[in-house]
């Protein structure tokens, strides 16, 4: 990461010119394990912050808030006194304005500085580069300003839900920030708790791009969140108590199923069972019950596949073929589906021909190759230090 960061620096003097006070901060990606949209209705999640991570440079500028993203060769720049006023493009900019508008409203000065964007999360792949885009832009504007992790993450998920217009939960921001080395996070989404918890070293963890983003996965987003929010109503006809899914149990589910209209049914049962199999695969982590493991990652996916209805022929598509290969003990799809990535449990002795076998059909059947990542758990976000990369601005 120090390298990175160096080579960040050298780039920076070729955009802005040189200044020795550039500093890189880094925001993580991440992959959800398990628990797939019940951050939104309040439940469990287990994701872990990954190596692939958004860096910015920043360095003091003149007069604007200037941004130049180096994956896309594109430049942005807006006066800081229509910052509060300003209204969304529509485009990768709006993660930039939006933070730096939430960051205002925290009660921060924002003084002209210049950004250097690169990123190595894949965007569209349910990898979550926004939030790590995010994570990283907010902590380059506060600088050596410090600001609670929480509160870090709650301001990076109003810019996205205030001004980008998604109304995603709170995970993706959550786990940039606190993700840990070597251990997945659970991540309580009502109460915004967390715990660590650490995996089997007999596992692997494959993510699987399947270099597609269908269009109609975000306003399908927006149409899952009211879908849910109609069987909380449904269930509160009978359970006033009951504010969101999450204080739905299994049981309490079945018993009411018949209250809940059908669409809206399935979308809940999902989201129930969904909870429960977060808690299941944390225990199962724990007694390194690699086969229960692997078994929930495709319960998992098929309650978003039939239930949900987030999955698509891609997919479904890599998951069915993975999990033909020895050695490979469950896949799923993982973020918000329509696209993205899969993510499997495989025996490390199986990786390079779950790999092969894998990229091989799914080419023969697209005319597409899979990005493969080997999936390593990673500290959140802070500053990047050059003699000190593992340092963390964060606590």
């Amino acid at each position: 990461m120090a390298g990175a960061a160096a080579r960040l620096k050298a780039r920076f003097a070729e955009v802005y010119g040189a200044d020795h006070r550039v500093r890189v901060f880094r925001g993580p990606g991440r992959v959800n394990l398990i628990g797939e949209h019940t951050d939104y209705n309040l439940g469990f999640v287990l994701p872990m912050a990954l190596d692939l991570a958004c860096l910015v440079a920043a360095a003091p500028g003149g007069g604007l808030l200037r941004v130049y993203s180096d994956n896309l060769g594109e430049a942005r720049q807006w006066p800081l006194a229509r910052l509060g006023e300003l209204e969304p493009a529509r485009d990768w900019s709006d993660y930039i304005a939006g933070v730096a508008r939430e960051v205002l409203r925290a009660g921060f000065a924002l003084e002209p500085v210049n950004l250097l964007i690169s990123s190595t999360v894949p965007v569209g792949s349910g990898l979550s580069s926004s939030a790590a885009l995010e994570v990283a832009t907010a902590l380059a504007l506060l600088g050596d300003r410090r600001m609670d992790g929480l509160e870090l993450a709650r301001l990076c998920r109003r810019a996205e839900n205030d001004f980008v217009g998604m109304p995603c939960g709170i995970m993706d921001q959550y786990v940039s920030v606190f993700g840990r080395e070597n251990s997945a996070v659970k991540i309580d989404c009502r109460s915004l708790e967390h715990e660590l918890a650490t995996l089997p070293a007999e596992v692997e963890i494959v993510a699987m791009n399947t270099m597609v983003k269908h269009e109609l996965g975000q306003s399908a987003y927006r149409n899952r969140v009211r879908e849910c929010g109609e069987a909380v109503e449904a269930i509160r006809q009978r359970k006033p108590a009951v504010a969101s899914l999450r204080d739905v149990s299994a049981d309490e589910f079945e018993a009411l199923a018949g209250d809940i209209p059908e669409t809206p049914r399935r979308r809940a049962r999902h989201v129930v069972t969904e909870n429960q199999r977060v808690e299941d695969f944390i225990v199962a982590s724990r007694r390194e019950d690699l086969v229960r493991m692997g078994e929930l990652f495709v319960g998992s996916h098929r309650s978003l596949q039939y239930d949900y209805e987030v999955s698509c022929a891609e997919l479904d598509f890599l998951v069915d073929v993975a999990l033909a290969v020895p050695g490979v003990l469950g896949a799923r799809m993982t973020g918000g589906g329509f696209g993205g990535c899969t993510v499997s449990l495989v025996r490390p002795e199986a990786v390079e021909e779950f790999q092969a076998r894998v990229t091989a059909a799914y080419q023969a059947r697209f005319s597409l190759v899979p990005q493969v990542y080997r999936c390593r758990p990673s500290a959140g976000a802070g500053e990047v230090f050059e003699r000190n990369p593992a340092a963390r601005a964060l606590p």
